[in-house]
């Protein structure tokens, strides 16, 4: 399948790590495997890479398609290829699935080499700092001293920021998108919900349905029909769905009538079908934890004391999951420390999946930005 300005066929590699990590909720793992994807070339000076931090149920297949039957390319095709915002013809772009992650990192499906058994209930939680220190070691494998910049969008952005903290002498920039510095207690209640349905489901099993070969899909459909809920503007719900029934008149019973309700069914079920339960609850848990400000936006200036990147800020003004006034708390802190941010809330509809849209305005701005980058190199 040939298509323009296409990374084109893609493949996976392996990161195998032996050295063990102490994770912030206090356990260790003695070695991890992280499944990652390059795209573009690492110039001479290695000094042209950009990290791609996923969300919440991403992974590290950013751009292309592994064989010419795929049915879609990587989650954020729009933006990676040559001559896109984020250009492979000047940039090296490196994508990762998360440790704890669904596809192909260890994590709770995976084999724990002390057991010889799926690790399942029993893998620890993981964190945003713990990302950011196996990722900072896969780069170190590579040659990458030091990024260019790492770009994200939601918890991505939240990756994005801690790297500007955790690693400040080895980031140029940092490109938060649809972000925050920590969760609403709003947004740790619908994680909570949405935990709950998974955990309540019979065939989650505490954790260990891997042994009894279930899914606890009933859980993972609720979880992920509420996440859509949450990710959509209520202007597009009504643009797209509106009260549109299947058939024109009402029937009377609990099956699927109304359009909204055959796409939430319909998304449910695929998720179901591809995503780990273990994975998606210990996502969620590694959002709410997110907090390097520890629940104090006037902290925010202290712990970007250190931070040395420039920043590009954007927010979506139909995002009311992570709303405008969120990010604008991450460019005060910035701001009190007199660093160099660009800030951009844009007007798409969305809601807060408009960081995943091809939008021309949007798309301008990390092109031009990515051009500033570029020129620095």
């Amino acid at each position: 399948m040939e298509e323009k300005n296409s990374v084109g066929i893609v493949k996976p590699s392996i990161f195998k790590c032996s050295s063990p990590i102490k994770l912030a909720c206090g356990k260790t793992l003695d070695s991890y495997e992280l499944i990652y994807e390059t795209y573009g070339k690492l110039n001479k000076k290695k000094n042209n890479a950009i990290l791609v931090c996923h969300a919440l149920s991403g992974n590290h297949h950013l751009a292309g398609r592994y064989s010419t039957k795929d049915k879609h390319p990587g989650w954020w095709d729009n933006l990676i290829g040559p001559g896109k915002p984020l250009d492979t013809r000047k940039f090296f772009v490196i994508g990762v699935n998360n440790l704890g992650g669904s596809h192909g990192s260890t994590g709770p499906k995976s084999i724990n080499p002390k057991t010889k058994k799926v690790w399942g209930s029993k893998f620890p939680i993981v964190t945003v700092k713990d990302w950011v220190e196996t990722q900072k070691t896969l780069l170190s494998d590579l040659g990458i001293d030091r990024l260019a910049a790492v770009v994200g969008g939601s918890l991505g952005g939240m990756q994005s920021l801690q790297w500007s903290i955790q690693y400040p002498d080895k980031i140029d920039h940092s490109i938060i998108i649809a972000a925050a510095p920590n969760l609403t207690a709003q947004n740790i209640a619908f994680n909570e919900v949405a935990r709950q349905s998974i955990i309540t489901d019979p065939d989650f099993s505490n954790g260990d349905y891997y042994q009894e070969n279930k899914i606890p899909k009933r859980g993972l459909r609720i979880a992920r029909m509420l996440g859509h809920i949450t990710y959509l503007s209520n202007d597009v719900m009504g643009t797209k769905f509106g009260r549109k029934t299947k058939k024109k008149d009402y029937q009377y019973n609990f099956n699927t009538e109304f359009d909204i309700e055959s796409y939430l069914n319909y998304q449910g079920d695929k998720f179901a079908n591809e995503f780990d339960a273990n994975t998606y609850i210990r996502m969620t848990k590694a959002l709410d934890y997110f907090d390097p400000a520890k629940g104090n936006p006037e902290n925010l200036s202290r712990v970007f004391k250190n931070a040395k990147a420039d920043f590009l800020v954007i927010s979506f003004a139909s995002d009311w999951r992570f709303s405008p006034d969120r990010s604008k708390e991450i460019v005060k802190g910035l701001l009190d420390n007199s660093l160099k941010v660009s800030y951009a809330e844009l007007s798409a509809v969305s809601g807060h999946d408009a960081f995943l849209m091809n939008d021309d305005h949007y798309h301008g701005i990390i092109r031009s930005y990515c051009k500033k980058i570029y020129a620095q190199l």
